[in-house]
């Protein structure tokens, strides 16, 4: 019975970002994809593990939302979030090329946090999971030269922090201290454990 429940159970993945397509695919499940469009503003007061474990579960709830009229209890939405941390400051995505580069000043040459919220929810009634990771991030000293050029090639305005380690940005990086998934955008380890607790095993 387990096995064909696991058979027919459907990810519903409440992000556009293709790095988080490509990590959620390798459950070997099947995934719809549908951009959840939540609010994704906080309170300046909130800690990073709140805002990150808030903001995955408000997307996937967003997205519950859209799914009311043909509900499926096979089908769970998984919501992320990440943000980067230095020092108590909280980085998300650059909103201009001049922020980019100077997010990239602050993190050069020094250790950093990742933080990425992880939030599952059943459609059928809402049952909902949620947990964060942290992996500490340290890159190398840049130049001038070095950030403006990398900012140029507009790799950094999608993403926390202004630098995406899984592109050409992995050539910032000196160093990780933990899951390198959850730097990417999504833990698939920590996603598998609250699969779990929908009763769906992996592997």
């Amino acid at each position: 019975m387990p096995s064909v429940k696991q058979a027919a159970a459907v990810l519903v993945l409440a992000s556009s970002s293709p790095r988080r397509q490509e990590l959620i695919s390798l459950l070997g499940l099947p995934v719809r994809i549908i951009p959840s469009g939540a609010d994704e503003r906080t309170p300046e007061e909130w800690s990073p593990r709140e805002i990150v474990e808030e903001l995955s579960r408000r997307k996937a709830q967003a997205v519950r939302q859209k799914l009311t009229e043909q509900p499926d209890e096979s089908s769970i939405i998984v919501g992320s979030d990440t943000i980067v941390v230095l020092n108590g400051q909280i980085m998300g995505k650059p909103r201009d090329e001049q922020e980019a580069r100077g997010m990239l000043r602050q993190l050069a040459g020094r250790v950093h946090e990742v933080y990425t919220g992880v939030s599952c929810i059943r459609s059928s009634d809402g049952r909902t999971a949620t947990s964060h990771r942290v992996t500490k991030v340290r890159m190398r000293a840049l130049t001038e030269e070095q950030i403006a050029r990398y900012v140029a090639t507009g790799e950094p305005m999608d993403k926390a922090g202004a630098y995406g380690i899984q592109e050409l940005g992995s050539v910032l990086v000196e160093s990780i201290e933990g899951d390198y998934f959850n730097v990417v955008g999504l833990p698939v380890s920590l996603l598998a454990v609250l699969l779990e607790q929908f009763e769906l095993a992996i592997p």
